[in-house]
């Protein structure tokens, strides 16, 4: 009985963290959503210049918002372990500033190579303005994210997801005025859209920043070995989230080839999977926050508990979302889309989506624990093994050589899922069992 009463206390601790987060989480897809909804009702050159766009700056984002994402668990460890962790606001800031140059010098550099990646010729002025203004706007998007990260450090999580909540809004009454114009404000379209994201993230950044003074007691100090710490933690798991962000899109590639109706059924799944997935991402964060407080703190006890009750947690809910996208495929598809055809292609593979959530969720469970325990480089390993290892070379054997076309790869996607988590929590165990030596 005990036992179930400290498991409760665990979970509640984790999701005291999390769900705001997951209101964030939720918040990022809409303001995504947002950008979507006003470039269609703009034109269909538009819609498609800034889904060329942004995916390849999000590709060049990612990875600096990956390892800017290991500043909590980084800074929990520091606090666990006495540290005075208000003096490591400025080094973070620092490092954000610096890795916004990189990005922007990047995004930028990108510019001149538009040209000749063959997109059509109405699009590419559009394209090359969406790039230069994303650039600059990089800055507000890693201010934002360090803040946060630093806040949560704190698990101060309300205000941040909140603000998140309240820029859905901002972003759209944005996106419409400089789109389409209003008063003085010429029409713009996707350049107008470029400059409502911009003015956003600056705004989130500006505003979280400035809560940070006001909510932290900040200071200065020597921060020795803070920044080998984000770079030895955060760049194995900045390139585990691009290998899988790049795995899943080089799917759409692959399959967009043999029939733009398969690209079609691809996004409207990852989009289903992506809001359940809000979920135990967060709770992954609140995972690394709270191992890594435990890590630093040599509380090993407690650190095995919170890690089960994130995993517990996780895998109970994918398992009910799964259950729920089982019993409603056509009318989950259909919100998507009224074209029959792409439902019929959507149906089949939701069933297998099923069977992935759940190993999803145990994934980035397991991801942020790690994150926690600051051993990025197996979640790094194991997303390479997965996802370029397994899944895109029998995907490419199911759904090309054996005709299973989009079913084929997921069911892949579903395997390399079963494989990595299993490589992802044997190594956790042997790590656990460290710890109990180490009593």
């Amino acid at each position: 009985m005990q036992s179930r009463a400290f498991n409760f206390t665990y979970i509640k601790d984790i999701l005291k963290i999390a769900i705001p987060i997951i209101l964030g989480n939720l918040g990022f897809i809409f303001i995504g959503v947002g950008d979507v909804v006003v470039a269609g009702r703009h034109s269909t050159d538009t819609l498609a210049a800034i889904s060329l766009a942004t995916a390849i700056t999000n590709c060049i984002m990612i990875f600096g918002i990956g390892i800017l994402g290991c500043i909590s668990a980084i800074l929990s460890n520091y606090r666990g372990a006495g540290k005075n962790v208000e003096k490591y606001f400025y080094p973070s800031l620092k490092f954000a500033f610096i890795l916004s140059i990189i990005t922007c010098l990047t995004i930028l550099g990108c510019i001149p190579f538009i040209d000749k990646l063959g997109f059509e010729d109405n699009l590419v002025p559009m394209i090359k303005d969406y790039f230069f203004i994303t650039a600059f706007a990089s800055f507000g998007g890693y201010f934002h994210c360090m803040a946060k990260e630093y806040l949560q450090t704190f698990e101060i999580v309300l205000f941040p997801n909140l603000l998140t909540i309240f820029c859905i809004f901002l972003n759209l009454i944005l996106n419409v005025i400089f789109a389409f114009g209003w008063g003085v404000i010429p029409e713009m379209g996707a350049k107008g859209l470029a400059i409502a994201s911009l003015i956003t993230r600056y705004f989130m950044g500006i505003v979280l920043i400035i809560y940070c003074y006001l909510r932290v007691h900040i200071s200065t100090g020597k921060s020795v070995g803070y920044y080998k710490d984000l770079i030895k933690v955060g760049l194995p798991s900045s390139l585990a989230i691009l290998i899988e962000f790049v795995g899943f899109n080089a799917i759409a590639v692959i399959m967009g080839r043999v029939s733009g109706i398969y690209a079609a059924a691809h996004n409207i799944i990852c989009t289903l999977t992506s809001v359940s997935f809000m979920v135990p991402l967060a709770i992954s964060n609140a995972a690394a926050v709270k191992v890594g407080f435990c890590n630093g703190a040599e509380n090993y006890s407690d650190l095995k508990k919170y890690a089960y009750s994130s995993i517990i947690f996780s895998v109970c809910f994918m398992a009910c979302s799964a259950i729920m996208v089982g019993l409603f495929p056509e009318f989950l598809t259909s919100l998507f889309t009224r074209d029959v055809e792409l439902i019929e292609v959507c149906v089949p593979v939701v069933y297998v989506l099923c069977f992935f959530q759940m190993f999803d969720g145990l994934q980035v469970s397991l991801a942020g624990i790690f994150k926690g325990l600051k051993q990025t480089k197996v979640v790094m390993i194991s997303n390479i093994i997965s996802y370029w290892v397994i899944a895109l070379p029998l995907g490419g054997v199911l759904g090309l050589h054996y005709k299973m076309n989009l079913v084929g790869f997921w069911c892949a996607l579903g395997f390399s899922a079963v494989i990595l988590c299993t490589i992802m929590f044997i190594v956790m165990l042997k790590q656990f069992r460290h710890y109990s030596y180490l009593k």
